[in-house]
């Protein structure tokens, strides 16, 4: 089947964020290979300088939770004050503890296979297409052990 490319104008931007060269270069590859446009950022530092540098719509700030400086929390808490409409989700391989994201925030436990990630940013940033993953609540997330949990302990 071969893929249709999407004019540039009706991408989608999303800006990846890892430390680690091999998480971002195979998440940004399957991003690109599911048209979506790119932006790149091998730290927190340097992903904020390009979101303030990039002067067209960012829809979605794909970020590790866990980075050196400046964290996924940390950026995500920037960024979402100067772009109020930036989804966000964060992904990580912690496992120990609880972790507390703010609302609207969602989380995503590596390791994850890749149609994890294409149907949960499908319900992000296209969510008139139908995906499982486009439920919101308005009480934050907990997530423990890597599974989500509504902070009624559900």
């Amino acid at each position: 089947m071969q893929k249709v490319p999407i004019p540039e104008d009706d991408q989608k931007t999303i800006l990846v964020v890892d430390d680690d060269t091999n998480i971002l270069n195979s998440v940004c590859a399957l991003l690109v290979d599911s048209n979506y446009k790119v932006l790149r950022a091998g730290s927190g530092k340097e992903a904020f300088q390009q979101s303030k540098d990039y002067k067209n719509e960012i829809h979605l700030l794909l970020s590790d939770f866990q980075m050196e400086g400046m964290s996924g929390v940390d950026l995500a808490t920037k960024m979402t004050r100067e772009r109020p409409q930036l989804k966000v989700l964060l992904m990580s391989g912690f496992t120990e503890g609880m972790l507390v994201l703010n609302e609207g925030w969602h989380f995503l436990a590596k390791p994850f296979i890749n149609s994890q990630l294409r149907a949960l940013i499908v319900g992000l940033v296209s969510p008139e297409r139908d995906s499982k993953f486009t439920g919101s609540s308005a009480e934050p997330a907990y997530v423990t052990k890597g599974l989500p949990l509504r902070a009624s302990g559900e």
